[in-house]
C-alpha cells in the first residue's frame, strides 16, 4: 500500500527492538501465538541482533487463554515503559471494558515513540486508548461496524488485510496478523530476513497489506493450487524477468482467463500488482544492504530501466530510491 516517508520508520539501526506482547485473562491464544512465533522464537540464524521480547499481563495471578491454557507472564505494565513494539494479540471480547491502566500505559508508550500493533480485535484496546482517533485502522471483517459505530473517530478502513500508520499498525483476521507482523521483519530487518522467516513457517513471504479480506470465489482445487504455488516460487526466482499473463497463463497450463481468474482467487490481486508488490520490497533491500547502482537495481528487479523504478518508488513510498537509500541504508554511503 502506499506509504510517505514520515511513516517509514525502522528499528534495526542500533540495539535489538525490544517487543512486548500483552497478555490477558481470556487471551486469544492464536494472535498470541502469532506475536510469539514472529517475535519471541530464538532464531540463531539471524544473529545477535534479533528482537528481545516479553510477555506482560495487564492483571495479576495468573491469566487463563481460550483452550484451557494457563500464562505466567514475564511481568506487568511496566514492561512496556522499556517496548519498542507492543503487540495487542486480540481482545476478549468487544463489550469487555479495556481497564484505564492499560490505556495510560499505551498513551506513555505511543508518546515517547513506541510502536503499536494490533491483530484482529486487538484494535478496540488501542481505539480505547483514543490514540486511533483521525487515524486510519482495520480489523477483522465482523468487527468492521462495530468499529465503526462504537469509535466514530477513527478512519476505518474496509476489506484490506492490515494498515500501516507508521507508528500505530493494525490488522484483520487472525491470518492477517501473520503478514503484518512479516511486514514488521520485512522493514526492521530486511526482505531476507522476512523470507526467512516465511519459510520457517511455510507461508508465502509477502501479501500486501492492501488486498482484500475476502474472495469471492473459492480458492483454486488443489492441482490448481499446486501449479500456482510452483508458479510463485518460480517468480520469486526471476523478478528479474519480463513476465506476461500469456507467458504466466503457458507455464501453469491454463487459458489466459482461467489464470486470470485463479490467480486472484489465490491471492487477491493481479498478476502485475503481485510482481509489482514483489519487486518493491526486493529493491528496497537491494537499497538498504547494497552497493549497487540505481540501474543494476532496476534490471536485477525487474523494472528494467532505473526511470521505471523511480516512478513505482515515488507513488509507493513518496521518496526516490536516491533518497531512500540515503535514509535508510544499512551502512553509510
Amino acid at each position: 500500500m502506499p506509504e510517505n516517508s514520515k511513516k517509514m520508520t525502522t528499528l534495526r539501526h542500533g540495539a535489538p527492538p525490544r517487543v512486548v506482547v500483552l497478555a490477558y485473562d481470556g487471551l486469544c491464544t492464536f494472535e498470541f501465538g502469532v506475536a510469539v512465533e514472529i517475535f519471541g522464537l530464538p532464531r540463531p540464524e539471524m544473529g545477535d541482533a534479533w528482537y528481545r521480547f516479553a510477555v506482560a499481563g495487564i492483571e495479576d495471578g495468573e491469566l487463563r487463554a481460550t483452550g484451557g491454557v494457563r500464562i505466567l507472564t514475564d511481568g506487568h505494565l511496566s514492561l512496556l515503559d522499556a517496548a519498542d513494539l507492543i503487540v495487542v494479540p486480540g481482545w476478549r471480547g468487544l463489550d469487555e471494558p479495556v481497564p484505564d491502566a492499560l490505556c495510560e500505559a499505551l498513551r506513555q508508550a505511543s508518546a515517547r515513540g513506541c510502536q503499536l500493533l494490533s491483530i484482529c480485535s486487538g484494535v478496540f484496546v488501542l481505539a480505547a486508548s483514543g490514540l486511533l482517533n483521525g487515524r486510519k485502522a482495520t480489523t477483522h471483517w465482523r468487527y468492521i461496524e462495530a468499529l465503526k459505530t462504537r469509535f466514530p473517530a477513527i478512519n476505518v478502513v474496509d476489506d484490506v488485510l492490515y494498515q500501516d500508520e507508521g507508528d500505530i499498525l493494525t490488522s484483520a483476521g487472525s491470518a492477517a496478523g501473520i503478514d503484518l507482523c512479516l511486514h514488521i521483519v520485512r522493514r526492521d530487518y530486511g526482505m531476507e530476513a522476512a523470507n526467512c522467516v516465511a519459510r520457517r513457517l511455510v507461508i508465502p513471504p509477502h501479501r500486501d497489506g492492501s488486498q482484500t479480506q475476502q474472495l469471492s470465489r473459492p480458492v483454486a482445487q488443489l492441482r490448481e493450487s499446486q501449479r500456482l504455488g510452483q508458479l510463485f516460487d518460480f517468480l520469486h526466482q526471476h523478478l528479474a524477468k519480463t513476465h506476461t499473463v500469456d507467458s504466466l497463463a503457458h507455464r501453469v497450463g491454463m487459458s489466459q482467463r482461467t489464470f486470470l481468474r485463479r490467480f486472484r482467487d489465490a491471492t487477491g490481486t493481479t498478476p502485475a500488482r503481485w510482481l509489482l508488490n514483489e519487486r518493491l520490497p526486493r529493491a528496497k533491500d537491494y537499497l538498504e544492504n547494497s552497493r549497487l547502482s540505481i540501474d543494476s537495481i532496476a534490471e536485477q528487479t525487474g523494472f528494467g530501466q532505473a526511470a521505471t523504478l523511480r516512478h513505482h518508488f515515488r507513488q509507493h513510498f513518496a521518496l526516490s530510491p536516491a533518497r531512500y537509500r540515503k535514509q535508510f541504508a544499512a551502512t553509510p554511503r
